[in-house]
């Protein structure tokens, strides 16, 4: 997988560039513009960019040129960045009002992806085709985008911005019209100076590792700063960790199938807050970060704070089913209640319990009677991780 955005720099001084195509999109008048008429040059980072004007059909067809280029190099898909930062004051080629464009931007950044793509895989006859998936997006994204990713969290285990975020957007997506969801295993922000400190662990990237093994997408990233950070392939452990929970995946294919086909139909989450069914408990209402469905036949309770071998897990019971631990084959329902609220209390229906999670054994859980729980487990005997 490569890296692409709709973003421009002037190469002028950089002397093995085999493209400058800043100076070709200019000089094709494909670029966003001021007041002037100029370039609209926009601070990114440490360096001034021009991003497309997608309102602009030869921007459009420019760009697809660059994905083509990339796709007969071998690439088979990429990271779609950026498209959030439009300027409210920019001149567009359409001349439409650049404040109701900001948000229809990166619509049209999905759109040109994915219309590239779906050519792509008409006239290449194969049948996987590209993926690309994006950021940016507004109401229509998910009919262009094919996945969307969280953004760069830091690489810590904060609520705001770290791994407990990371559960926070795949839930708050999953509710948005975003079904197809899931962020960089171990985060992205590293803050390496000498009185502020982020820096990837070894025991956060396994954390993190084990809650996208239940998303629609499992997948690593260096971070900003590779060096700073743990990688999947720093030691012994972290590769065997992370072979673990590619097999952990994999057990699960078949019914990731199934919910991505019931996502592009109906609309619903592959991973889902659990208020999409149970919304009367309240105990659910109040849920954030600390647990999720995948579907409705698995339940995953992750490690997200540093030193915890252990998670409180809630089980609504509300429906009359059960749990099975998928390490142990220990059973959690039946008869069991909450202790919160009184009996016959309509808005509470499950209980907790404390629930053992070692490093590579993360609280996953199956109904019992379930067919898809009873495969899932057989497939992960049958990958050696059980």
């Amino acid at each position: 997988m490569t890296y692409c955005n709709p973003c421009l720099v002037p190469m002028g001084e950089k002397g093995n560039a085999r493209r400058h195509l800043y100076e070709e999109a200019k000089e094709l008048g494909i670029l966003v513009r001021d007041e002037a008429g100029e370039p609209y040059m926009m601070p990114n980072t440490a360096f001034d960019v021009a991003m497309l004007d997608f309102t602009n059909p030869e921007a459009s067809s420019w760009f697809k040129g660059i994905l083509r280029g990339m796709a007969d190099e071998g690439v088979s898909g990429w990271m779609a960045d950026f498209g959030e930062g439009l300027p409210l004051d920019a001149r567009l080629h359409s001349g439409e009002d650049p404040v109701a464009a900001h948000n229809r931007y990166p619509e049209l950044w999905a759109r040109v992806n994915r219309e590239f793509a779906d050519e792509w895989k008409s006239e290449a006859g194969e049948e996987d085709g590209l993926v690309f998936f994006v950021r940016a997006g507004f109401r229509e994204s998910s009919r262009w985008a094919m996945l969307f990713w969280e953004g760069d969290q830091m690489v810590s285990w904060q609520a705001n911005d770290g791994i407990k975020s990371s559960v926070v957007g795949l839930l708050s997506g999953g509710l948005s019209g975003i079904p197809l969801n899931h962020s960089d295993a171990g985060g992205y922000c590293t803050v390496d100076l000498p009185l502020l400190r982020y820096r990837r662990s070894e025991e956060l990237l396994m954390r993190w590792m084990e809650v996208n093994a239940f998303t629609v997408v499992f997948r690593t990233h260096e971070g900003n700063k590779p060096g700073s950070n743990c990688q999947f392939y720093s030691n012994s452990r972290t590769l065997a960790h992370f072979a673990r929970c590619a097999k952990i995946y994999k057990a699960w294919e078949f019914y990731r199938v199934q919910l991505v086909k019931e996502a592009a139909e109906k609309g619903l989450p592959v991973a889902r807050h659990l208020f999409l069914h149970y919304p009367e408990d309240r105990r659910v209402q109040k849920l954030t970060y600390q647990q999720f469905l995948v579907g409705t036949e698995m339940l995953v309770v992750p490690v997200l704070d540093k030193g915890r071998t252990a998670v409180t897990a809630y089980f609504p019971t509300s429906d009359g089913g059960s749990w099975r631990h998928v390490w142990t084959g220990e059973e959690f329902g039946g008869g069991h209640r909450s202790g919160h609220g009184s009996v016959g209390e309509a808005t509470v229906h499950g209980f907790e319990a404390e629930v053992s999670a070692d490093v590579g054994c993360p609280a996953v859980f199956v109904r019992v009677g379930s067919p898809v729980g009873e495969r899932f487990v057989r497939n992960l005997r049958d990958l050696g991780v059980i």
